[in-house]
């Protein structure tokens, strides 16, 4: 009963600790008082004021196209890294290679962001692109980041593949890319949307790298918020937040539904 008690004790804690700072960002997302800390009532009145800021709305806009590029791009670079390494054994430099993939993974961001930017400096120097820092820089930063992520994750669930039905497929006269496209794709599809999202999450919550990357007029949203921030907490900011976490809860919300449907 008491080790019961405990367990539930804790629980109750970590849950509290992880959810009770979003509760507080919703709840003073309607405060009255432009003073974060101090209630003045309640009112919707920043919710229209962050839909009439052209900043933010435009770094949110730059943000999604950059996610949405970086992930996707992210996505097919990752899937054939995946298949090179599971699917072709030993070549020559494959160790090389996945040390490569896997350097985003535990470099910090700050050296990453660095090491990028002076190679967008370089190559302006040499051939003259890229002509500033902007919304290109940012997506091949990304989509470095995103491709590590995304090889772990598709490459986990091609080395756990049963290869004996690609066997077969190609026993009854298939060509290999028909059974890329028929057989492998559909069997790997769970493992692709999982790194399409998971680099679309990174691209879209990364601070670091795109303020190595970036340029006058091409601000991301993290970064837009982050400046806000530096000179105290705009109630613009918790709408903000809150809006992002009600979609987010939509989103979860709906995969647990069709999920549902689906098992039954």
């Amino acid at each position: 009963m008491k080790r019961s008690a405990f367990l539930m004790s804790a629980l109750a804690f970590g849950y509290a600790f992880l959810y009770a700072p979003i509760v507080l960002l919703v709840t003073w997302s309607f405060n009255e008082s432009r003073v974060a800390n101090i209630w003045g009532g309640f009112s919707t009145k920043w919710y229209g004021e962050l839909w009439d800021n052209s900043e933010f709305l435009d770094a949110a806009w730059l943000s999604l196209q950059v996610a949405a590029t970086s992930a996707t791009a992210a996505l097919g670079l990752g899937t054939l890294a995946a298949l090179a390494l599971v699917r072709f054994g030993r070549f020559p430099g494959r160790g090389l290679f996945s040390g490569l993939l896997a350097a985003p993974l535990v470099m910090p961001e700050v050296i990453l962001g660095l090491a990028l930017l002076l190679l967008f400096v370089a190559l302006e120097d040499l051939i003259g692109w890229p002509d500033g820092r902007g919304f290109s820089t940012i997506v091949i930063a990304h989509t470095t980041v995103g491709l590590a992520y995304a090889t772990v994750v598709i490459r986990s669930r091609l080395a756990q593949m049963d290869r004996s039905l690609e066997e077969a497929a190609m026993d009854l006269g298939a060509r290999p890319v028909k059974v890329f496209l028929v057989i492998t794709l559909p069997v790997i599809a769970p493992s692709l949307a999982a790194a399409w999202l998971l680099a679309f999450t990174l691209s879209l919550d990364d601070v670091v790298v795109a303020s190595f990357v970036t340029g006058p007029g091409a601000s991301t949203l993290p970064i837009e918020v982050f400046s806000a921030v530096r000179l105290g907490v705009s109630p613009q900011v918790n709408a903000l937040g809150s809006l992002i976490v009600a979609v987010v809860a939509v989103i979860i919300v709906t995969g647990w539904w069709l999920a549902g449907r689906r098992a039954r």
